[in-house]
């Protein structure tokens, strides 16, 4: 299939598994949160997940080359990057796996059962709506901030959407883990995992990976920190181990 490139694309080398995906660098392109958070993924063998603001579609497409789920819906809801992670899911001949769904993520009960995934995955916006002048059409500006949809509404859509004991992965910002923490369990999403990533070792963290079970029992674990850079300025071991590449 030819894969036709919009003004300001790339396709870009996702170095998994010989998966591709078409960035415009004038839109929120995806960073180094998605990637962690898929590789923070464990979804099991022919899981049925949900991405909840998809954006490119990194998540869905590089987890495909990680972990073997039988679906994955990536919801997104700005139409012209919704479209362009679809051209993404077509250049990787991943039509059968992946679905992007052009929609608000209030409307999902329209497209999709409730109680029926096994996982539900989301890298929201971070950004309270609360500080400065925000364009609401600016395509960053809706990746960043909760424009369009809320912290609430993502972990009670993920909840809704969940099976008995199906799983919530989520990124976050460590400043808003107090609210991270009461969201979920307002929507009976027992927090199981958590791992804090830091930029360096002497840095604060600036990055939190969650996992959460649905009407699962109270025990939560924490991994060993995630630091990204070591003190020679290079990415660490573990940084190296995830994305697949020989330091």
């Amino acid at each position: 299939m030819e894969i036709i490139l919009n003004e300001n694309e790339k396709i870009e080398d996702l170095q998994c598994n010989e998966l591709k995906i078409i960035q415009n660098k004038k839109w929120f392109c995806f960073g180094m949160d998605a990637v962690l958070l898929t590789n923070f993924c464990d979804v099991k063998n022919n899981s049925k997940i949900v991405d909840l603001g998809t954006g490119t579609g990194i998540i869905p497409i590089l987890l495909s080359g990680k972990r073997n789920y039988e679906k994955a819906i990536g919801i997104e809801i700005q139409e012209e990057v919704a479209e362009m992670a679809k051209r993404s899911v077509a250049l990787n001949n991943l039509q059968q796996k992946i679905e992007i769904l052009n929609i608000d993520l209030k409307d999902a009960f329209n497209y999709l059962e409730q109680n029926s995934f096994d996982a539900v995955i989301s890298n929201p916006p971070y950004k309270l709506t609360n500080s400065g002048i925000i364009n609401p059409t600016d395509k960053k500006a809706i990746s960043r901030h909760e424009i369009k949809c809320t912290l609430e509404d993502v972990i009670s859509m993920a909840s809704k959407l969940l099976k008995q004991y199906g799983r919530f992965y989520m990124v976050h910002r460590p400043d808003r883990l107090a609210d991270i923490i009461c969201l979920l369990r307002k929507y009976k999403l027992e927090p199981k995992q958590i791992r804090f990533v830091y930029p360096k070792i002497s840095a604060k963290p600036n990055m939190l990976l969650i996992r959460s079970s649905k009407n699962g029992n109270p025990e939560l674990k924490f991994d060993p920190p995630l630091y990204i850079y070591g003190d020679d300025g290079k990415y660490t071991d573990d940084v190296y181990e995830i994305y697949g590449i020989d330091d």
